[in-house]
């Protein structure tokens, strides 16, 4: 799906035959991202942020309330797994599926946040 927004909200009711899904994942941290995941969450369902978000407060919060639409999340707590995690990972015995959809070398990186920052990548591997 490559919609984004409200387009990406009209997708997925759409696919949902109106209802919205149950649970949505919001890993991106901008105020698009957030309002475009609460759009499309069913009532009773639930949205989960993961990371730091880029504004101060989660905007519409009180219709999810009035939906029983659980909000939570946090900072991804990256240091207690990476050192178990990532030598699984680089070594090709976990995929990390593909949320990752472009792939730079350490002199890559400004081009890699440049890719996310203008949506032309979802998440970037940085491979040394």
């Amino acid at each position: 799906m490559t919609e984004r927004g409200d387009e990406a909200a009209e997708r997925v009711r759409e696919l949902t035959k109106g209802l919205g899904v149950q649970s949505v994942l919001e890993c991106v941290g901008t105020k698009q991202a957030i309002e475009t995941a609460m759009s499309m969450v069913r009532p009773g369902g639930a949205v989960g942020r993961v990371g730091v978000p880029h504004y101060d407060a989660v905007p519409d919060a009180q219709p999810m309330f009035y939906h029983n639409v659980s909000v939570a999340g946090g900072p991804a707590p990256v240091r207690a797994y990476v050192a178990e995690l990532l030598p699984d990972v680089m070594e090709g015995r976990i995929e990390p599926g593909r949320v990752f959809d472009r792939t730079v070398d350490l002199d890559g990186v400004p081009d890699g946040y440049r890719a996310m920052n203008e949506r032309e990548a979802l998440k970037v591997m940085i491979r040394p």
